[in-house]
């Protein structure tokens, strides 16, 4: 959308519904200000935070019918 014909669209609005779409361009300046890039991972970022049991590999009861 052009500005002109936003504007022209904004004009046409009540004194309050300005208020409002003024409120919301904020809203999304604030939005947009939020994001953050895509930070690529680095190798080792999780290391020390996760933990694996020692049991991880050992057959699971539950199919001991099938095995």
């Amino acid at each position: 959308m052009e500005a002109a014909s936003l504007t022209k669209e904004i004009e046409s609005l009540s004194s309050e519904l300005r208020k409002e779409v003024l409120d919301f361009v904020g809203f999304l300046k604030y939005r947009q200000q939020q994001q953050h890039p895509f930070k690529e991972r680095e190798y080792g970022f999780a290391k020390g935070r996760i933990k694996i049991a020692s049991d991880f590999d050992a057959p699971l009861e539950e199919f001991n019918d099938y095995i």
